[in-house]
């Protein structure tokens, strides 16, 4: 099981991503920064996320482990406030920041990318139908053997439909399965979506998504559909 270490003081976002960690099977833990020192001194975990505070951007993110070997190393996701990007620079010893408020689950999918995992320390999986293939260890989309680069939002709605084929989900239902039932927007945002993801992943030649006139969406059923 992926440990997760938290650097950060308790605060309502915390405790949404702590939930949302939870349920995603990672084992973490929460600790301030003046506690961090001494956790990583006695073990190392596989990932540390950083919520940058009012410190001295400079110095907001410290490097905190100095004599641990390169390669050793885990990796750092910085959770920034907006008004501290400016503070963002090369120099600091992160892979990756996200900005804050930010949506637990889009994190939570940079999370398991970055470790190459999938569940949170499931078994890695894939679905494959006809030329597309969803990589889910990676959240990667391969179509036709070439790698599509999507969004958070377009990559969960299509593992969300490709994982039902052939079942018809309303605007309404996709809104509420993958979006979450936190989600005030009004259903054309769905519409969107789907018109952008097909833009990337289909053709003249190539569907995967079929439009069910006056309801709303579905994965073709036709194709040879495997998922692991």
């Amino acid at each position: 099981m992926a440990r997760v270490l938290i650097i950060a003081n308790e605060n309502k976002e915390i405790k949404e991503l702590a939930r949302g960690l939870s349920q995603a099977g990672f084992d973490f833990s929460v600790l301030p920064r003046e506690e961090a020192d001494v956790n990583l001194a006695e073990k190392l975990p596989d990932l540390i996320l950083w919520q940058t505070g009012d410190a001295d951007e400079r110095e907001a993110i410290p490097d905190l482990f100095n004599e641990t070997p390169e390669e050793q190393k885990p990796p750092v996701i910085a959770l920034v406030a907006r008004e501290k990007l400016a503070g963002i620079s090369p120099d600091l010893p992160i892979d990756d920041f996200i900005v804050s408020p930010f949506d637990v689950r889009e994190l939570i999918l940079r999370i398991k990318k970055r470790l190459g995992v999938a569940g949170g320390g499931e078994a890695n999986g894939f679905i494959k139908a006809g030329d597309l293939i969803i990589d889910t260890s990676k959240a990667e989309i391969i179509v036709s053997g070439h790698r599509v680069e999507l969004t958070y939002r377009e990559y969960e709605l299509l593992r969300f439909l490709a994982n039902n084929p052939g079942r018809v989900f309303t605007r309404e239902s996709l809104l509420n399965r993958v979006w979450g039932y936190d989600y005030y927007g009004g259903d054309r945002t769905v519409d969107v979506h789907i018109r952008r993801l097909r833009s990337k992943i289909e053709t003249d030649k190539l569907t995967f998504i079929e439009t069910v006139r006056n309801i709303g969406y579905r994965f073709r059923d036709d194709l040879e559909t495997t998922i692991v």
